[in-house]
């Protein structure tokens, strides 16, 4: 049989991807890890007793507006890699949008905090532990992810390995906020993003192994 004519006969029976099947699937990876992870913050950590204060506050916006920008980044760019035509990596730029208009957020906060104060507003009160909650919450997430990744047919492994931690780890993050009473953007730059590379970098190094097909 000729090459042309095993290909066709292979091909013959397949029915056509659904146009936002990819996106959709992912969708619900990340539905069901969340709920995962909700429910870790209920029983493990807490809600914040004055949610429904910092609702009305510019400062959980903010930690909303980076989490959730990233995250829907990292969702699109997981979804790009999980095809086995995912393109170069031109678009990658596009991740670094929402670090650094938080860091400029940052910088104006802190140049209108007195230098004194500058160490507390980093630090806050739980930089110790915050990275390591933002991993933790994002694992079912990223189990979620790997749910779905069981229909795709990624070549990239590693690239969408790490697709999919960041993804996980954005949102992870974003459903962290509804816990950390920290307000200072400096603390979520670096303590909330170093959770969610610890989440990026994890996912890097399984997707070879996990994402194999």
């Amino acid at each position: 049989m000729r090459t042309e004519d095993l290909i066709d006969a292979l091909a013959r029976d397949v029915k056509p991807v659904a146009r936002h099947g990819i996106g959709l699937r992912l969708a619900g990876g990340i539905a069901i890890g969340g709920i995962g992870s909700v429910a870790l913050v209920a029983t493990m950590l807490g809600v914040r007793s004055d949610l429904d204060l910092a609702l009305q506050s510019s400062t959980l916006w903010m930690k909303w507006s980076y989490t959730i920008s990233l995250a829907l980044l990292a969702f699109a760019a997981t979804a790009r890699l999980a095809r086995p035509d995912s393109g170069r990596f031109g678009w990658l730029w596009l991740l670094a949008t929402p670090v650094i208009a938080l860091a400029c957020y940052g910088a104006v906060e802190l140049a209108s905090t007195p230098r004194a104060d500058w160490k507390a507003m980093w630090l806050g009160e739980s930089w110790t532990s915050c990275p390591w909650n933002v991993l933790s919450l994002s694992a079912p997430i990223f189990a979620g992810l790997l749910w779905a990744f069981r229909r795709f047919a990624p070549t990239r492994l590693r690239a969408a390995g790490a697709a999919a931690g960041l993804a996980s780890g954005a949102f992870a993050a974003m459903i962290y906020c509804i816990h950390c009473p920290e307000a200072s953007a400096v603390f979520v730059l670096t303590w909330y993003s170093l959770g969610i590379l610890l989440a990026t970098a994890i996912g890097a190094l399984l997707g070879p192994r996990l994402l194999r097909w």
